[in-house]
């Protein structure tokens, strides 16, 4: 397929220095490199609410609301919510380093030999990591204050990810951690940082990131499909199924983030036939490439009265000519942007580029 290419037009964010708080993240797929250039390209566009409909790291909608959007974001991740509550619709609460060593002093009180330290041993975390975990899930439910709780939920998955390899839990690899071998990279630095050390360093973070703007969001943590209202622009940016047909399974990468949050109901979710104890769950039709297809043509139709933005990358299934025959019988204007300079951090596919569909 050959794209029709339109200029990468330049960003114009207006609130570049408060985007530049927004904190890094190893979470895979974020958009945060980009988003100065989706910006960009959506400045043009006339709308005033908007729909995040596959929310993730909140990159898009934390740069969307503070250029002074009504921003609603949607996932249908737990983790993901919290987090987004922590960084997107939370105003003005910080935790204060005061509270932070208390949190953690409270964590240090409560670590045991409990579901998390028993049933993963050897897996994600070493033992006393997991009886630290075992600690935090008791103690970050009974934090008061729903913003405070959500920054120390922020804080945790950043460093659970951080120390896992690969910045996954999609394999049972503890072991490339914990081998005796000569590293060529400083990744084994982070791995071995302790939790407590982390959650400081990521809660200065999202503190940073967190301040007053002409700007809203809502997060609701639900199925695209089931978001009630109307909006001016849904940003759309689903899992990523490969000319290959491979998808990329967010809830099976992140499930052990999904369990803390149900810490008492886990022990009962979780799929005994994976080696890597992941939990169960049907699988989603955005990572089916039989069913994909329907799933779009369906969202669509669902939100024919907004303005489109579509973040997808050039070799996806269904292809971006299929997207815009659907796109076609709803007799839409259709304009393709294209960025090659992003890659996702595992990719080693260099021929795959993003996309941005704009489609009004």
């Amino acid at each position: 397929m050959n794209l029709r290419h339109q200029p990468c037009i330049p960003p114009v964010l207006g609130t570049g220095d408060d985007f530049a708080l927004l904190p890094p993240t190893r979470y895979q797929g974020s958009k945060r490199r980009i988003c100065p250039w989706i910006g960009g390209v959506l400045a043009p566009l006339d709308f005033e609410s908007v729909l995040d409909a596959f929310g993730g790291t909140g990159s898009v909608a934390y740069m969307l609301k503070h250029l002074g959007k009504r921003v609603t974001y949607t996932d249908i991740l737990t983790a993901n919510c919290e987090m987004a509550v922590a960084l997107l619709e939370n105003d003005s609460t910080t935790l204060a380093p005061e509270a932070v060593d208390g949190i953690l002093a409270d964590i240090d009180r409560a670590r045991h030999h409990g579901f998390i330290a028993k049933t993963f041993s050897g897996i994600y975390f070493t033992d006393e990591e997991n009886r630290w975990l075992d600690g935090a899930c008791q103690v970050i439910p009974q934090i008061p204050d729903r913003f405070e709780r959500a920054l120390a939920w922020y804080a945790i998955f950043q460093a659970a990810v951080s120390k896992r390899p690969y910045n996954l839990f999609h394999r049972a690899n503890l072991n490339i951690r914990t081998a005796k071998v000569e590293r060529s990279f400083g990744n084994k630095t982070t791995w071995d940082r302790s939790f407590a050390a982390h959650v400081r360093h990521f809660v200065t973070q999202a503190d940073s990131a967190i301040k007053p703007c002409t700007g809203s969001c809502d997060v609701r943590c639900t199925d695209v499909m089931d978001v009630a209202g109307e909006f001016d622009l849904v940003y759309i940016d689903p899992p990523y199924i490969n000319h290959r047909g491979t998808g990329v399974d967010y809830f099976g990468f992140y499930h052990f983030l999904e369990g803390m949050l149900d810490y008492e109901r886990w022990p009962g979710r979780i799929d005994h036939s994976s080696k890597h104890l992941r939990l169960v769950g049907e699988r989603s039709c955005w990572t089916d490439r039989k069913r994909i297809g329907r799933a779009f043509e369906d969202l669509f139709d669902r939100f024919k009265g907004s303005q489109l933005a579509i973040s997808y990358r050039s070799d996806g299934i269904p292809s971006i000519d299929e997207l815009q025959a659907m796109l076609r019988r709803q007799n839409r204007r259709i304009r393709l942007h294209t960025d090659n300079r992003y890659r996702y951090a595992l990719s080693t596919n260099k021929r795959s580029a993003e996309v941005l569909i704009i489609a009004e």
